[in-house]
């Protein structure tokens, strides 16, 4: 796939290192009216437990899909888009005991149905200790050394999310983490917060998902009280800039306060 880099995008590589510095933090806040009766519809009439977090799934993979300045990766300083747009979800284990990720696939080819069903599934295997490329990759890390682990994930992390390659006797797919990483805090209690880049992942962009509050906000000269979320985002500056996160927020907003729309749904298919 060819792809032209801009200017823009040349002085971003040049200015900043990966991805230590160089990052854009960001609060989306969003009307959840038609999302929670979207949740409820789903889960009525499909019978699969949907929640929050899929829905901002299958919008960030829509948004995602027309963003190829964000859909990417860089090697070697060069930009490189992908050919398909995955998102990995974070899944915490077993009392707070360890933290995993599942990957999904082609996620904005996906129906929300569809994505809840398997990362559900997903993160089942890994609670259950039934996900095999899991347990390769941390019974290694359980007996290395802070100072060696280092330069062990930085160069796994190389070969598999930059380069491509995978490294299946370690339980290391290429791709690992796609290009966002998206974790749930709503259910913990916590309002805000922004996560932090994780060097190894090569991700772009992060998503965190607090939970929905109802909030008195004016609507058309009243105060009313309306279900909100607020959604937080991390961006690596060298893949975009202010104007098109700004883009990117408003197509997110746009399919989360009609989530029908990313289903085919035509019009609202409930009251």
């Amino acid at each position: 796939m060819s792809y032209k880099m801009s200017t823009r995008r040349k002085l971003a590589i040049a200015t900043w290192s990966s991805p230590k510095e160089g990052n854009i933090y960001g609060k989306l806040t969003i009307d959840m009216r038609g999302a929670l009766g979207y949740m409820r519809y789903l889960r009525e009439e499909k019978g699969e437990k949907i929640s929050i977090t899929h829905l901002v799934g299958r919008a960030a993979g829509l948004a995602l899909k027309e963003a190829p300045d964000l859909n990417g990766r860089i090697v070697f300083g060069k930009y490189i888009p992908h050919e398909t747009v995955d998102l990995a979800f974070l899944v915490a284990l077993p009392d707070g005991a360890d933290l995993a990720k599942f990957k999904v696939c082609n996620i904005d080819q996906k129906t929300t149905v569809e994505i809840a069903h398997e990362l559900t599934e997903g993160a089942l295997a890994l609670r259950n200790g039934k996900n095999t490329d899991f347990q390769k990759s941390t019974r290694a890390l359980k007996y290395l050394p802070v100072w060696l682990l280092r330069p062990v994930l930085w160069a796994t992390g190389y070969i598999t999310a930059a380069m491509g390659f995978d490294m299946k006797p370690f339980g290391l797919e290429r791709f690992p983490f796609g290009v966002c990483i998206v974790t749930s805090v709503g259910m913990l209690g916590i309002d805000e917060g922004f996560a932090p880049p994780t060097p190894f992942a090569r991700v772009p962009i992060y998503l965190v998902v607090t939970r929905v509050k109802d909030r008195p906000v004016v609507d058309d000269g009243q105060i009313v009280i309306r279900p909100e979320l607020d959604l937080m985002a991390t961006i690596d500056h060298r893949f975009m800039d202010g104007f098109q996160g700004a883009v990117l927020a408003k197509t997110v907003r746009h399919f989360l306060q009609s989530p029908w729309l990313m289903d085919g749904y035509t019009e609202k298919p409930f009251k």
